[in-house]
């Protein structure tokens, strides 16, 4: 089993422009991406989407252009206005409810709606934390914009059209100085922002700019499963996402696609039981294989006293033990558990279809390699055969036994 992980490298901090064009830069499909953009059906954006460089690196750089002219009050690099949103005029403010609205009614699908909500919703709770307003009252004057709403988005989709299993970043690089908005000279990271990164690693070099923007802290936020340097796994992708500003370190936002092989570990919980009315085990075996069980089997055992016993055995996912942890002191009279971490081997198999006299049957084959190991015809259509056709079910199976080993032979089996 092979793990694809998304590492996300903030060495210069992160913004929604530059996980769009980090994420774009790995390769994925940009027309795709752009049908799915417009979706959203709204008409007050344009965007660019170019290559270029940030001292000598070469990556993408995305852009979300107004319709209509917008002032920037910019003083110095180290007062950089968040990400376009802080001086925006107010007929382009929209509260929680409105976006949410937009995103609703888009034909997006309903994975990128999810986390596209979830991304605007850290940085709502941010915000009516700092101003002490309620969220559905909070003035969207820095996130509300067109083109924080196609940032937020825009990222959810191309998450979703990534598929990866897990996404890591590295800690979060952050400014220092000072930025200016509609409420005055504010410090870096901004209050929201600050509020977003609470219980995430952070880490500043003095760079006297705003590096983490409160759309970049939200999406950190929600995608990332975890905050560490990797190690031991192999490089597929490598992408840059290009921010606007020039500063003494590249501007850029890198994306690893890493890969490795996962070995599976799965749990076994064990317990003895010898005062339970028996009957419960035909209700226990059925329960547990219905919410996902990889296993469960009865043991006769003797006990301490010389009591005769069950020794229950039940091999689940690593992820899922809590919840059959659970289960077996629900169900059953045991007072503690064991509790072991497995690891399970196992050969590859493939299932082909044999036909006989009595209709066709699946065959399980089961590979070392290309080396077939064993072979076995699938129970529940011999028996169903069998009942048709009114002979004995091992009948059924000598014939698809028979008649595979036969193509085996005339190299009619696929490997």
């Amino acid at each position: 089993m092979e793990e694809r992980v998304l590492y996300v490298d903030c060495l210069s901090g992160i913004s929604g422009d530059m996980t769009i064009g980090m994420l774009l830069d790995l390769g994925l499909d940009k027309d795709k991406f752009i049908e799915d953009l417009n979706k959203l059906n709204i008409s007050e954006y344009k965007i660019n989407i170019e290559k270029g460089q940030k001292n000598g690196i070469t990556g993408t750089n995305f852009n979300v252009i107004l319709n209509e002219s917008h002032t920037y009050n910019n003083e110095d690099e180290a007062e950089q206005i968040y990400e376009h949103q802080h001086t925006h005029n107010h007929e382009h403010c929209r509260g929680i409810k409105e976006i949410f609205k937009i995103i609703d009614e888009s034909k997006l699908n309903k994975e990128v709606k999810t986390l596209s909500k979830k991304i605007f919703n850290e940085v709502a709770k941010a915000e009516a934390t700092v101003h002490n307003e309620d969220i559905d009252k909070v003035h969207f004057h820095e996130v509300g914009a067109v083109d924080s709403i196609v940032d937020i988005v825009g990222t959810a989709i191309l998450i979703d059209m990534l598929k990866v299993d897990k996404i890591i970043s590295s800690p979060i690089h952050i400014g220092t100085g000072f930025v200016k908005c509609q409420h005055g000279k504010i410090p870096v990271p901004a209050p929201a922002t600050l509020e977003i990164l609470k219980g995430i690693p952070v880490y500043s070099k003095g760079i006297r700019s705003e590096l983490v923007t409160p759309t970049g802290a939200a999406i950190v936020k929600v995608l990332v499963d975890e905050f560490k340097y990797v190690d031991n796994m192999i490089i597929d992708k490598i992408g840059y996402g290009l921010g606007d500003r020039d500063l003494e370190i590249a501007n850029l936002l890198r994306g690893v696609i890493l890969k490795r092989k996962l070995d599976e570990s799965l749990i076994m919980l064990e317990c003895n039981i010898d005062d339970m009315n028996p009957e419960i085990y035909s209700y226990l075996i059925p329960k547990a294989l219905e919410k996902g069980a990889k296993d469960i089997f009865l043991t006769n055992i003797v006990m301490k006293k010389n009591r005769p016993g069950i020794k229950i055995n039940l091999l689940c996912d690593e992820d899922k033990s809590e919840i059959f942890e659970k289960l077996l002191f629900e169900e059953t009279t045991t007072l503690g558990l064991r509790k072991t971490k497995v690891d399970k081997v196992k050969l590859k198999s493939k299932f082909q279809k044999v036909s006989t006299i009595y209709g066709d049957v699946t065959i399980k084959i089961c590979y070392n390699n290309s080396e077939i190991i064993k072979y076995a015809p699938e129970y529940e259509e011999c028996r169903m055969l069998a009942e048709k056709n009114s002979v004995p079910i091992r009948k059924v199976f000598e014939e698809a036994n028979y008649n595979f080993k036969k193509n085996i032979n005339d190299g009619k089996v696929k490997k």
